[in-house]
């Protein structure tokens, strides 16, 4: 099976590229604030190696702001419990196993904020109804505005009715796997803020490797076997519910690992093989995303990446 992958030198100066990135690509795609999720975190951090410079104090003072704005509805103190869990076992993991890579760090922090979010959601009758209540408000809020602004945009012409239902499909899917969402966003803001840390603390600007070094526990494929598992067996709608998570977050690891694997082989993406994979996202998602994972899982048992550098010393 494969191991976490091999390191390769990266240039100093080119990782605010990165990080810059995965801030744009978190803002694009959360479900909670993206400043909010990568603040508390980036607190924590700082909290733990403590305040050594004025420079510092600004950017914790303007991190706590972040971190605390926002309208207070039922969501706004979940998010922030949440975030606070996240920031604390990542800060937690990064002392107790400073060897380990970014990826193992964030997934154990992840996987300790979802058994205590469980455990907590679990203790209170009717938490989580609540909460599943609110993130479909909110995602109906914005698929309201959306639909608006379409219609300023096409100036009051009909849109299609297909269309709104495939809209309205994919806001009832996202909801059912925002549990699996937000764990992504959270991988995502946990980059970013340590990233940010380290550039902050240690004028290192290489917290996050690049893609083509993208690995994790090998383990991790049973998470991704027992979540289609319960898909596919349909014992009740809950185990049901908690498959799709966990199949849609391991499938996302995993897409992105194999997408590591492409940029390894072929030593990097030209401006023409970056537009082909941007029209291919929009155009055929499922079957580009379903490669890049099928290409991740793969990576687990074969290596690819160790082959790949086998064969071209």
């Amino acid at each position: 099976m494969a191991t976490e992958g091999a390191t390769v030198p990266t240039r100093e100066g080119t990782g605010w590229r990165r990080a810059a990135l995965l801030f744009v690509l978190l803002v694009v795609t959360s479900l909670v604030p993206a400043g909010m999720l990568v603040c508390v975190p980036l607190l924590i951090l700082i909290g733990s190696g403590g305040i050594r410079s004025a420079g510092l104090l600004i950017v914790t003072v303007a991190a706590m702001f972040i971190a605390l704005s926002g309208q207070r509805d039922p969501l706004w103190y979940s998010e922030r419990g949440w975030a606070v869990m996240l920031g604390g076992f990542f800060a937690a993991a990064t002392i107790v196993a400073p060897r380990w890579r970014l990826t193992s760090r964030s997934l154990s922090a992840v996987g300790g904020s979802v058994i205590g979010a469980t455990l907590f959601y679990a203790l209170r009758g009717g938490a989580w109804a609540n909460l599943d209540w609110s993130v479909n408000d909110r995602l109906s809020a914005v698929l309201g505005n959306f639909l608006q602004a379409l219609d300023v945009v096409r100036e009051g012409q009909t849109v299609s009715p297909a269309f709104v239902a495939a809209v309205y499909r994919t806001v009832e899917l996202q909801a059912a796997v925002f549990p699996a969402v937000i764990a992504l966003e959270s991988m995502a803001a946990l980059g970013v803020a340590w990233w940010l840390y380290r550039r902050l603390v240690f004028r290192d600007d290489q917290g996050l490797a690049p893609v083509r070094q993208f690995a994790f526990n090998d383990h991790l494929v049973w998470v991704l076997i027992t979540g289609l598992v319960l898909v596919v067996t349909r014992m009740s709608d809950g185990a049901v519910r908690i498959g799709a998570n966990l199949a849609v977050f391991m499938t996302a690891l995993y897409a992105i690992r194999g997408a590591g694997v492409v940029v390894f082989v072929n030593r990097g993406l030209s401006l023409f093989g970056v537009l082909m994979f941007v029209l291919g996202v929009l155009f055929a998602a499922p079957v580009v995303v379903g490669f890049a994972a099928l290409l991740g899982v793969a990576d687990t048992w074969l290596d690819l990446r160790a082959r790949a550098e086998a064969m071209a010393g």
